[in-house]
């Protein structure tokens, strides 16, 4: 062994201390020292590996051994700066991963143009030269290449054909000759040692398939026989060469990801764990860093567990750093902050042990070293003092990853319930019977013949046995969830409707046996509200917000929600029926989240309503927008087109199952304005009502605009105005009273509040108005006759409709002398109003004001569980009368007190 000079830089001198194999390569290459000493002292970027390159003049007869001199440089520089603490992680891989990158870039533009050389271009069917593209996997896809890594590689190119040369084969043969040309200037070892180890194993059918393969030839891989664990790989897949990676994306993304939330995705990758920790525990290799218990393995697995899971709808997560992807299912509070921290440092930590393992000998080891003196040297190189010192901070972290693994990937149901039997045993009824009342269910043998009538049913015996196998294990969770509830009964019938609805759809079933915690959450929900039973039975995919712990006190942004919206809805133009799906999803998520937190007691009656209609009012403006650059003879960038809203929608008082009363008017002279803005407004409305896969967005009603049903579709804002004030009903005027600009050309939307302002302000006859609105209130009760003992909230005299009818005719009446009447301000604030402008008596209305709140809470209660508005009169008899009272002051003594 020769000596090195002691000129030597100290961080070199330490390296010595750690690696053998950078002895060796010092002793063996005499230029390597000099070299390294100039280079340590910064990281090394793509452009300093090209400028080796160049410098050494490769070219097809020297490309082995140049490539293997750039090699050994830079892991030297990498293992000296990381060994000197002068490389972070982050540095380390990405060097490496560089090395990878511009080695294979080398290989292959030099070996291409031999081909070409010789046998000419590849060319499609059509003449278009065709390029060979690299795909890096694994580490080197997500750019965390370690220091002694192989590269795994999978080859393939866009279309058929032949070559355009004298000597002409075809596409598949060319390719073919490079990617084993390629293999062998990477892989084989000569007296200059090895660049990368290539692994071939993860292309289409691995060692019996093909070398190459088209674009067609893996679309169709991908469809009939792309199995779970490639899903997986191929997260990390990156593309190195040529300029059509965008089409290869495209066609992996769909396999990769699903367009709905594949809670599956745990039980697959729990099986392949298994299977790695089979044979890890065959080969006694526990203390293997990285396929070892809490190794790197875990961690990556679950980081890329929840990308198959969520990222099909979240495209943020279509990332492919591990440490990127923990970060953002943090701040996705997928995971806890606290589980991101100890995951990313545990990751950290692993990492920088496997590659001081590595540098020992450039060897791709990942197993602690078994004799003293490595132990020692492994120890210092970490920092320790001892190799006591470094276990137990390795095996802290170990404990970490191992307790964050298992409650990602433990089964909760392994461990069987103490209702299992009741299932099992279902078609004994009088045993389920006693069962049931032993719980506490009220009606113990209606919940029994259900529960056999389930077991015993042909949609369960026709369930495959993958779908029982996690259908069965849910029913005594459900039982058991019920029973906590104070309508045990109904609660459990609620349940298994729900269970019915998702039957089919085992990633639902999955996210429901994965996190058992959420059918309590879920049976708390369904068991307040029929209607929130029902509408997570037509969008089973909201149970999956139900996983997050921040949903009751975490308050919903808005503005934060719209623009997330809006970017996922650019970033899937011009696909308009994943974006009118995408809407929808996130809107039910919207009213998902409202709905707990009602349901909680967290919200009052107003502040639902204003978030829903908040929410509206974004749904319509994103709506337009979309809509809008559908249309391809659009005449401007902008449209200048607004939606008025009318009814619950303009008065704020929103509820979950309204439909949009609304009016679309233009401000535009262009002489083609008419025709576009019409066929804006028809696809506006279809794009809102439109039943699809994720359900609908809105019932839409248009019946208010000028001239009603016969009427223009859209108008123009000053034939808006000339209707109102030259032929609009009285009626028509009391609707105006609650209108409001929801979405579109904000410009329009003042303009509109000026004529809207106008209309109310105009000088009426009292007398006259009085009698119109009279009579248009009596063919309101003409058309909803009295037909039931029980107080109806909205219909019945002293009810919603007497306050709202009062409002409106103090509103049209008074207006021309008290501006602030205009005000879109609600029913309760315009009562108060006027009871301070001495229009009523401030008593009356402060009390009516407070009976029209709790008959929206009431009526809102009722609705909760799709129950008629109606109650017994004694319960409302004092709240009715003070109605009247005001109706008769207001309209002279029409009403009994």
């Amino acid at each position: 062994m020769s000596e090195q000079p002691t000129a030597l830089p100290q961080a070199i001198l330490d390296a010595l201390a750690c690696s053998r194999f950078l002895r060796r390569q010092l002793d063996s290459r005499s230029w390597l020292a000099a070299r390294l000493a100039l280079s340590i002292d910064a990281p090394l970027d793509a452009t300093a590996l090209r400028d080796f390159l160049r410098d050494e003049k490769i070219d097809d007869n020297n490309l082995k051994p140049v490539l293997r001199k750039l090699r050994a440089w830079v892991i030297c520089h990498v293992l000296v700066r990381d060994i000197a603490r002068l490389a972070d992680l982050t540095e380390v891989t990405e060097t490496m991963t560089l090395l990878a990158d511009i080695a294979v870039e080398a290989a292959h533009d030099i070996l291409r143009e031999q081909l070409v050389a010789r046998h000419g271009v590849p060319v499609s069917v059509d003449g278009r030269e065709q390029e060979f593209v690299i795909i890096g996997m694994g580490k080197l896809g997500g750019r965390e290449l370690n220091v002694s890594s192989d590269i795994d590689l999978i080859f393939v190119y866009p279309e058929d054909g032949s070559t355009a040369g004298l000597r002409v084969i075809d596409n598949f043969e060319f390719f073919t000759k490079l990617g084993k040309g390629l293999i062998q200037a990477l892989n084989d070892i000569t007296g200059d040692g090895q660049v990368f180890r290539v692994d071939m194993r993860l292309r289409p059918n691995g060692d019996s398939g093909p070398l190459v393969g088209s674009f067609d030839m893996l679309e169709n891989y991908f469809i009939t026989q792309g199995r779970e664990w490639e899903r997986y790989a191929w997260i990390k897949a990156r593309v190195m060469t040529g300029i059509r990676g965008a089409e290869l994306s495209a066609i992996a993304r769909p396999f990769i990801f699903r367009k709905y939330l594949d809670f599956g995705a745990i039980n697959a990758m729990r099986d392949l764990h298994a299977q790695i920790s089979r044979e890890v525990a065959r080969k006694d290799m526990a203390d293997h860093v990285k396929l070892g218990p809490g190794g790197i393995r875990e961690i990556e697995f679950m980081a890329q567990v929840f990308q198959l899971i969520r990222g099909g709808r979240d495209t943020t997560l279509q990332i492919k750093p591990t440490l990127k992807v923990l970060a953002r299912l943090a701040e996705r509070a997928i995971i806890t902050p606290e589980a991101e921290r100890e995951l990313s440092i545990a990751y950290d930590f692993l990492r920088r042990v496997e590659h001081r393992l590595q540098y020992l000998d450039d060897a791709q080891t990942h197993n602690l070293p078994g004799n003293e003196a490595d132990q020692l040297i492994i120890a210092r190189s970490m920092g320790f003092a001892s190799y006591e010192a470094l276990l137990a901070e390795l095996d802290d972290h170990r404990e970490a990853v191992g307790r964050h693994f298992n409650s990602v990937f433990g089964d909760p149901t392994e461990a069987g319930h103490n209702l299992d039997t009741l299932w099992t045993t279902a078609c004994d009824e009088a045993r389920s019977s006693e069962e049931f009342q032993r719980l506490g269910y009220p009606d113990p043998t209606v919940a029994a013949r259900r529960l056999s009538a389930v077991r015993t049913g042909t949609r369960y015996q026709q369930m495959p046995p993958s779908i029982k196998m996690r259908f069965d294990p849910l029913i005594p969770r459900v039982i058991e969830a019920a029973a906590e509830t104070p309508d045990p009964n109904a609660t459990f019938e609620r349940l298994l409707d729900l269970l019915d609805a998702i039957s089919r759809r085992g990633s639902y079933l999955a996210l429901l046996q994965q996190y058992p915690q959420t059918v309590h959450k879920v049976a708390e929900l369904v068991s307040a509200s029929l209607w929130a039973a029902q509408f997570l039975n037509r969008h089973p995919i909201l149970l999956d917000e139900a996983l997050d712990p921040r949903m009751l006190e975490e308050e919903i942004d808005l503005a934060a929600f719209r623009a997330d919206l809006a970017r996922q809805l650019d970033e899937i133009e011009p696909d308009m029926e994943r974006q009118m799906d995408l809407m929808r999803e996130q809107h039910h998520a919207q009213v998902f989240r409202l709905l707990t937190k009602d349901i909680a007691g967290k919200l009052t009656v107003e502040r639902h309503a204003d978030f829903l209609s908040a929410l509206a009012d974004i749904i319509l403006d994103l709506t337009v927008t979309m809509c809008w650059r559908k249309i391809k003879t659009r005449h401007r960038d902008e449209p200048r087109f607004a939606v008025l809203a009318y009814g619950k929608l303009g008065g704020k008082e929103l509820g979950y199952a309204s439909d949009l009363d609304m009016v679309f008017v233009h401000d535009d002279d262009a002489p083609e304005a008419a025709e576009i803005y019409t066929r804006l407004g028809q696809r506006t409305n279809t794009w809102l009502s439109m039943q699809t896969p994720a359900g609908q967005l809105f019932e839409t009603d248009l019946r208010l605009r000028p001239n009603g049903d016969s009427g223009l579709m859209v108008v123009s804002l000053e034939a808006f105005r000339q209707y109102q004030l030259e032929n609009a009903w009285v009626w028509e005027h009391q609707a105006l009273t609650r209108a409001r600009f929801a979405a579109g050309d904000r410009e329009i939307g003042r303009k509109f509040e000026e004529i809207r302002i106008e209309v109310l302000r105009q000088p009426r006859e009292l007398a006259k108005l009085r009698d119109e609105v009279l009579a248009m209130r009596q063919r309101m009760v003409d058309a909803h006759p009295k037909k039931a003992a029980l107080f109806d909230l909205k219909h019945d005299r002293g009810g919603l409709i007497d306050v709202e009818f009062i409002v409106q005719y103090l509103v049209l009446g008074h207006s021309c002398e008290h501006a602030s009447l205009t005000g879109n301000l609600g029913n309760i604030a315009l009562l108060k109003m006027a009871g301070e402008l001495g229009l009523i008596p401030a008593d009356q209305a402060t009390a009516v004001a407070d009976t029209y709140r709790e008959y929206r809470r009431l009526q809102h209660g009722l609705r909760l569980n799709n129950q008629a508005s109606q109650v017994d009169p004694e319960q409302v008899s004092g709240m009715a009368a003070g109605v009247r009272r005001l109706w008769n002051c207001v309209f002279g003594d029409t009403l009994p007190d």
